[in-house]
């Protein structure tokens, strides 16, 4: 049987357009997925070859009718070099630290609801008891002293420093934050981490204690398979991504517009 395995319908060769293709195609897969709060929360990428600016979708526009066309360049004081609109204050406040102490890419911070569900209560801890869970252990630091909205660039570095070069941050009765090396990578890691924590919400709702899965058991699952057929873990991200972006395709085009 055939399969179609094509990416979607349109790519850039330029690294900074595509990045602006990818991201905008994450905000509008966010909200099909349920991970968005309208015009809130924020995505950012550092731009291609200059760490010090960064690509954001600008406050105001809802993430459902993101463009690549519509994103902006601001720099580390917020400041819009390209593009029309302006950075909400706690995407500066937050990413531009993290983009620069943490070394990321990509930043991208929610209030999705089952993680956040997950960050209200007293213990927040994600645990391994299942084989998708077990690609998280190890890889996720925790604030457990919620201060408020992060509306200075203290706060922000504050939480870059929480990483503690994990690449998702639990804020206590706030959100998630989540790093990758690329908008595919990242956004991957968001999406099933928002199915990780709707599973233990559902599991711990029965009342039944959690069978965590042994610590040999999750170093075997995140071994880097030797065949590259093997989708667990990261190896199967930018198939992930581009067969995403064909549902944008069909479903809620015009993201690369």
């Amino acid at each position: 049987m055939a399969t179609h395995l094509s990416s979607v319908s349109v790519e850039s060769p330029d690294p900074r357009a595509q990045v602006k293709i990818d991201l905008a195609a994450a905000h509008r897969l966010a909200t099909m997925h349920e991970l968005e709060e309208g015009i809130d929360n924020h995505f950012t990428v550092a731009v291609p070859g200059k760490a010090d600016r960064f690509v954001i979708l600008p406050f105001g526009l809802h993430w459902s009718e993101a463009r690549a066309s519509d994103m902006i360049v601001f720099d580390e004081s917020g400041n819009t070099l390209d593009g029309e609109g302006f950075a909400e204050l706690t995407a500066q406040c937050i990413h531009v630290p993290i983009h620069r102490i943490a070394r990321a890419q990509v930043v991208l911070h929610t209030h999705q609801t089952w993680a956040l569900a997950l960050n209200m209560l007293s213990n927040n801890r994600l645990i391994s008891a299942s084989q998708t869970a077990a690609y998280f252990d190890g890889h996720v630091s925790y604030d457990d002293n919620y201060s408020g909205s992060a509306d200075t660039l203290d706060e922000g570095e504050r939480l870059a420093h929480l990483l503690k070069g994990k690449h998702t941050l639990f804020m206590k009765n706030h959100g998630v934050v989540v790093v990758g090396n690329s908008v595919a990578q990242a956004y991957h890691r968001l999406y099933m981490l928002e199915r990780v924590c709707r599973n233990q919400i559902l599991a711990m709702s029965t009342g039944q204690a959690l069978e965590r899965i042994p610590d040999h058991d999750i170093a075997q699952l995140q071994r880097p398979p030797d065949d590259e057929r093997h989708g667990a873990g990261d190896g199967g991200i930018d198939l992930f991504f581009s067969a995403m972006k064909r549902i944008l395709d069909r479903q809620l085009p015009g993201y690369a517009d």
